[in-house]
C-alpha cells in the first residue's frame, strides 16, 4: 500500500510543478492555492509512504515521478520540444524508479 502512497506522491508534485507554470502564467490566487494544494499532499504522502520504504529509494522514485511527469506535462500541455532523446532520457527515468521497486 505504501507504493501506492509513494505514487500518488509523484502525481501530486506532478501536479505541484503544472501549477508553478499555470501560477507564472496566471499569477491568480486559484492558481497559488492549487500549488500548495499540490505539493502539500506530495509531501504527505511521501511522509506516508516512507514510514515503511526506504528513505533513498522513496526519494528516488518520488523525484523520478515528479521529474518526468513533469517534463512529460511541459510536452503536452505547454508546447515544449519533443524529441526521441528527451523521450529516451524520460523513459530511463521512469525505468530506474521501477527498477527501485523490484530490487529487495
Amino acid at each position: 500500500m505504501n507504493w501506492v502512497f509513494l505514487i500518488l506522491a509523484g502525481v501530486f508534485e506532478m501536479f505541484g510543478v503544472a501549477m508553478i507554470n499555470k501560477l507564472h502564467r496566471d499569477r491568480s490566487w486559484l492558481a497559488f492555492a492549487l500549488l500548495i494544494t499540490g505539493f502539500g499532499a506530495s509531501f504527505l504522502f511521501l511522509a506516508i509512504a516512507m514510514k515503511t520504504l526506504p528513505m533513498g529509494t522513496a526519494y528516488a522514485v518520488w523525484t523520478g515521478i515528479g521529474a518526468s511527469g513533469g517534463a512529460i506535462l511541459g510536452m503536452w500541455l505547454y508546447g515544449e520540444p519533443k524529441n526521441m532523446k528527451r523521450i529516451l532520457f524520460i523513459a530511463m527515468v521512469l525505468g530506474a524508479a521501477v527498477g527501485l521497486k523490484l530490487v529487495p
